[in-house]
């Protein structure tokens, strides 16, 4: 089944029930080099008058490494696929290869990277990167219960294209 391209604000999901209970693909790169990993966390909305995504990114991941160095990214969802999920969110880029390991179809296209068996896929340029400091959380259970000493990278990325099946 072929992708078709439709606006942003014409997408009827609820993010809030896919990016939690489906989990999403975060992916940068190009055909020089790629990774991709399971993400449960992010955003989307409207920021800087534009349609946004926002990502979650430990810095020490490998995706990381392409995010910082690649102008695009992207956010893709699979469905139930939760077994595309546990190779890219337990397993490493640097020490395996995730996309033979999960025979997902890279698709280079847009300055970037995603796969043709997502259901949906977000094609976001890179606005603004910025980790998450102790300092910035009021409630600071949070930093107990999620984080030790590792926090997240949000990157804000402007959203270029919307593809669905």
């Amino acid at each position: 089944m072929a992708f078709k391209e439709i606006k942003a604000k014409d997408l009827g999901e609820n993010f809030i029930k896919s990016i939690a209970d489906e989990w999403m693909l975060i992916t940068a790169g190009n055909e020089d080099g790629y990774n991709m990993m399971t993400a449960s966390w992010g955003f989307v909305g409207e920021m800087w008058g534009n349609d946004t995504v926002i990502a979650a990114v430990r810095p020490q991941r490998y995706t990381m490494e392409f995010i910082d160095k690649n102008d695009y990214f992207t956010l893709s969802f699979y469905g139930d696929k939760k077994d595309i999920h546990k190779v890219c969110g337990s397993l490493s880029g640097r020490d395996v290869n995730k996309t033979e390991m999960t025979g997902l179809t890279p698709v280079f296209s847009d300055n970037t990277v995603y796969f043709g068996e997502a259901r949906l896929v977000i094609i976001s340029k890179k606005q603004y990167v910025a980790p998450l400091t102790e300092k910035g959380f009021i409630d600071k259970q949070i930093l107990d219960k999620w984080y030790n000493g590792d926090l997240h990278n949000m990157i804000f990325g402007k959203i270029e294209k919307v593809l669905i099946k």
